[in-house]
């Protein structure tokens, strides 16, 4: 057999190992909030000193709760670098939710792993380690380094977390190629994410008696008409490149009906959620004081300058109103035709036998991080079950499959 043969063969015969490696990271909780996952970093270590003993491992504290891991491995000789990157908070395992299954045991069964986890994300963690140690123990099949990242606050938005392993880990800036192994669906390979825009609205008014409303100014009334400006740029015309807006109409008929009806309309288009409001005291007292909250979501081809100057124009002449950006993130994207998506594509359809859509990806995770920093990067995961609920589940099969397209994608990408 050549190289390619005998890895292809041996990341097929150690895919089992998946689960193990998953129930052992399940089983040291690291739920965010609080956040603390120096517990969680350090097993993750012990277990790669057994999986790689090869690779230099080392552990990056960057607050009291947070640790974040690195490990590395060099091949043949001089080459690309490519990285693996996953999160190590989850959510609240939150005990009060009517779980049937021990949240942190990682029971198995019927072809299911259980727990906090499983799919969000050290089902996918497990996957790039298992990833990683095949890489470590064919070093001699290809050339560059493969380095495996483990970040401490993904569900914080990560600055303690993958930004500062970007910021100051050597070489991880500079990477070709990134593989994340986020929630997802193994039919559906994602090379970009929207943008979003977290904006406080709030209202002033003059209170009154209910009766006496001539005497007052509503300040509930003036946010209503200010959350009608902040709902119509969802009609802002979207500039998305073409290789963008062609790749979502591929994926359609794959991703949508994984992902539900609608979700290429939302790709490429401006969605706003008013996800909180209040304001007001009582029904018959005129209210001097309204607040929302929105969640404005940008497609690839409109930046948050363009729709932060549509919220000007939309809000600023109004009376009593004053509003401001909370949280920021630009629309991301990698070239769906750049290496890292055609290969890892390509080991995809490989695995599963069958076709694998190639789409933008409607929620966020750290591979804007990476694509921020000009890194070509996409994100490759099981489906998620529960995700955040009770009985959280990813399917055994698809967490094997997972590891193989990280193992294949990473030595095609490395050997070539």
């Amino acid at each position: 057999m050549d190289a390619r043969t005998r890895f292809a063969t041996a990341a097929t015969t150690r895919a089992p190992e998946v689960t193990a490696l998953a129930r052992r990271l399940m089983a040291v909780p690291s739920p965010n909030p609080p956040g603390d996952v120096r517990a969680s970093a350090e097993e993750a270590a012990a277990m790669l000193r057994d999986l790689a003993p090869e690779a230099a491992i080392s552990l990056h504290a960057t607050s009291p709760e947070v640790t974040n891991l690195v490990a590395r491995i060099a091949g043949a000789g001089p080459g690309r670098v490519l990285a693996f990157n996953g999160h190590l908070d989850t959510y609240p395992v939150n005990e009060a939710l009517p779980w049937t299954v021990d949240p942190l045991r990682g029971e198995v069964r019927d072809g299911r792993l259980y727990g906090r986890g499983a799919a969000d994300m050290k089902g996918g963690i497990a996957a790039s380690m298992l990833a990683f140690a095949l890489l470590a123990a064919h070093r001699d099949a290809w050339r560059g380094e493969a380095i495996l990242t483990l970040a401490g606050d993904e569900e914080s938005m990560g600055p303690l977390g993958t930004q500062w392993l970007i910021e100051n880990i050597p070489g991880l800036a500079a990477a070709d190629g990134v593989i994340i192994g986020d929630a997802g669906s193994p039919r559906v390979l994602r090379f970009g994410e929207k943008g979003f825009l977290w904006v406080e609205v709030e209202a002033s008014g003059r209170a009154a008696h209910g009766a006496h409303v001539h005497l007052g100014e509503n300040a509930v009334d003036r946010l209503r008409a200010a959350l009608d400006a902040v709902a119509a740029l969802r009609d802002l015309p979207v500039d998305a490149p073409p290789a963008v807006t062609a790749a979502i109409a591929a994926a359609k008929p794959v991703s949508e009906p994984l992902a539900g009806a609608g979700e290429a309309r939302v790709l490429g288009a401006v969605t706003v959620n008013i996800g909180q409001v209040s304001g007001g005291t009582a029904p018959n007292l005129v209210p001097a004081s309204a607040r929302a909250f929105c969640d404005i979501r940008l497609p690839v081809g409109l930046s948050c300058a363009q729709a932060e100057a549509a919220l000007a124009a939309g809000l600023d002449a109004l009376p009593g109103i004053a509003w401001r950006v909370l949280r920021r993130f630009e629309p991301n994207h990698t070239d769906p035709a750049a290496d890292i998506v055609r290969l890892t594509h390509a080991a995809a359809e490989e695995v599963l036998g069958g076709t694998v859509a190639v789409n933008m990806r409607v929620g966020g995770s750290d591979a804007r991080l990476f694509r921020m920093a000009g890194r070509p990067t996409v994100v490759y995961g099981p489906t998620p079950h529960n995700m955040g609920g009770a009985d959280e589940w990813a399917d055994v099969a698809e967490l094997e499959a997972v590891a193989r397209v990280h193992a294949l994608a990473a030595f095609d990408f490395l050997a070539g």
